[in-house]
Order: C-alpha cells, then sequence, then structure tokens
C-alpha cells in the first residue's frame, strides 16, 4: 500500500517531524498559545493566523491557509488566534492589522506577512518554511501521474484516494481517479464517476481537461480510419469534412499535433464552415492535452497566427 499521510498518533516525544492529519488546524488563545506555538514548534513549523470575525480579508486568507496546511499532511501545524478574544496576546505579538501571519520554528518567529495573499505567493511561503518543493499533495499528485503513465492504475487511485481522504475537491485528483477509471474499466465508468461531482468541481481545469479528453475519444470512435479518409482526401482535398474528419481520426491514433496542424489550417481555409468547428475542436484538444502541455502552446501559438493574419 503506498502511503503519503501519516495518520497514526505518534508516541510522546518521537520528534518524528510531523502530527496526526486530526490535529492539523486548531484554535487556539492567550493561555496555551505556549504548549499550542512555542513548545509545538520545536518538533515542527508552526503558523500563527491572527483573524477576527469581522474581518474581510481573513475570510478570503483562512479558507487557503487551511488548504495549503492539508497539503502538508502533519508537517505544518496551522494555528488560529482570534485577536478580538485574545488582546493581550495581539498587543504582545505587535499585532497591527490583521489578518496576520507569523511563522515559528524552535520557539521563535523566523517569518511573517500581513494582509491576504494569493495562493502562489502562500505556497512560497510554505515551501520557504519546509524546506521543500512543493507540499506532499503535490509531490503525490506528480507521483501518480507518472505511475499512470507507467500503466500502474492501481497504485495511482490509491495515492487518489488517500488525497481525496484529506482534501475532497481536490481537482487534480478528481480528475486522476477519471483518468484511472478510464484506463482500467473504460470511459462510461469515468463518465458515471465524473457526473457525481459538484459543479464547481467539474469547473476546474484539471477536471474539465478529462472530460475534453472524454469528448474527443467519443468523436474519434465514430469517425473512419486515417487510411481511408486519406484516400478520400486526394480526390477531394478541399472537402473540409473530410479534413475535419482526419484530424479527429490522427487525435485519436494519438497524433495532437498532426490534428492540430489539419485544423489550424482548416480555420485559416474554411474559418465560419460548421459554426466555426474546426476553431472549437481545436480549443478542445487544448483543454484535452492541458493549457501548459508544449503541443498546446504551439498549437495556439499558430493559431493565433491564422486569426490575427
Amino acid at each position: 500500500m503506498v502511503t503519503i499521510f501519516n495518520t497514526e498518533t505518534p508516541d510522546a516525544g518521537a520528534g518524528n517531524g510531523s502530527i496526526p492529519v486530526g490535529d492539523i488546524i486548531k484554535d487556539s488563545d492567550t493561555n496555551n498559545f505556549s504548549t499550542d506555538v512555542i513548545d509545538q514548534s520545536t518538533k515542527i513549523p508552526v503558523v500563527v493566523d491572527f483573524w477576527a470575525p469581522w474581518c474581510g480579508p481573513c475570510k478570503q486568507l483562512s479558507p487557503t491557509l487551511d488548504k495549503l496546511a492539508r497539503e502538508y499532511g502533519g508537517k505544518i501545524q496551522l494555528v488560529k488566534i482570534n485577536v478580538d478574544e485574545n488582546q493581550e496576546l495581539a498587543t504582545q505579538m505587535r499585532v497591527q492589522s490583521i489578518p496576520m501571519v507569523v511563522a515559528f520554528k524552535d520557539g521563535q518567529p523566523v517569518d511573517g506577512f500581513a494582509g491576504a495573499l494569493p495562493e502562489s505567493q502562500l505556497r512560497q511561503f510554505f515551501e520557504k518554511l519546509t524546506g521543500s518543493e512543493g507540499s506532499p499533495i503535490e509531490q503525490a499528485l506528480e507521483k501518480a501521474s507518472m505511475m499512470i503513465a507507467n500503466g500502474d492504475t492501481q497504485n495511482a487511485a490509491e495515492i487518489y484516494s488517500q488525497i481525496l481522504a484529506q482534501d475532497p475537491k481536490n481537482a487534480a485528483s478528481h480528475a486522476g481517479v477519471a483518468k484511472c477509471l478510464i484506463e482500467a474499466e473504460g470511459i462510461e465508468k469515468a463518465q458515471a464517476y465524473l457526473k457525481g461531482l459538484d459543479a464547481d468541481i467539474l469547473n476546474k481545469e484539471e477536471v474539465k481537461s478529462v472530460l475534453a479528453a472524454i469528448d474527443l475519444e467519443h468523436a474519434s470512435t465514430d469517425t473512419e480510419e486515417t487510411d481511408s479518409l486519406r484516400q478520400k482526401l486526394a480526390t477531394n482535398p478541399d472537402d473540409p469534412q473530410l479534413r475535419y474528419d482526419l484530424a479527429i481520426a490522427f487525435y485519436g491514433d494519438g497524433c495532437s499535433e498532426e490534428a492540430i496542424n489539419i485544423l489550424v489550417e482548416l480555420v485559416k481555409t474554411h474559418k465560419t464552415w460548421n459554426e466555426e468547428a474546426a476553431r472549437a475542436q481545436l480549443l478542445k484538444i487544448f483543454e484535452a492535452l492541458g493549457h501548459s502541455d508544449p503541443i498546446t502552446i504551439e498549437g495556439r501559438r499558430k493559431l493565433s497566427v491564422v486569426i490575427f493574419s
């Protein structure tokens, strides 16, 4: 079994550098600050969030802090202090504006910031604090992705399940489960799984990518074989439907670049054909491949040249 989180209660004084996942986030106060923050920071880094119920930016920051703390799976403790109920402590910590976040290691404050930072900067803050490249969840997602590429869908699915146990809305893990189902049990099982997800998860880029890939797979299944389409196109080179079908067939054969090149040329010569079907199919391929994929980036560049020329 592949395990990525510490779910066992450690022995007292074990100093194993992590805490049970159920204790990752906790509320504290002036009386317990020394134990919850100072003492605990000698074992693992502690991030203290000074907040108040009336503070709008606090409400923006808090969910992201919670999310990242859970991603680190017990490698970081997140402690929340309500400044309205602990004004003396807030004064001692020189809290002048909220939200204010202070990181502790070895009993001392080592870093901090004020205001609601975006998630990208918060990730950098956590990475600097732990000295790691990405959270355990990010590292686990990368490992699971490599497993899928190597055909090990069983262990990949196990990792995704562990992640979802900690972060039920983790879109990348839901997308990963769907990919495992496609490989192990077929498209229908993956579709059934995706249909059960909330709308906010279905709108995430990672899940939309899998949905686009499924749509393209269905389209390629309904298309003639590549060789047959090539022969027909040889006698009717300007037929937009044949060129479109050939692009779909190429994609189904795993030839994404060839499919993109045909569709880009079709946009150039028959832009409005079939309600701009070629452009719509290109966008679906880009989504299926992922926006950061080099093939997508080059394909978008070619499409832009055609559109704006």
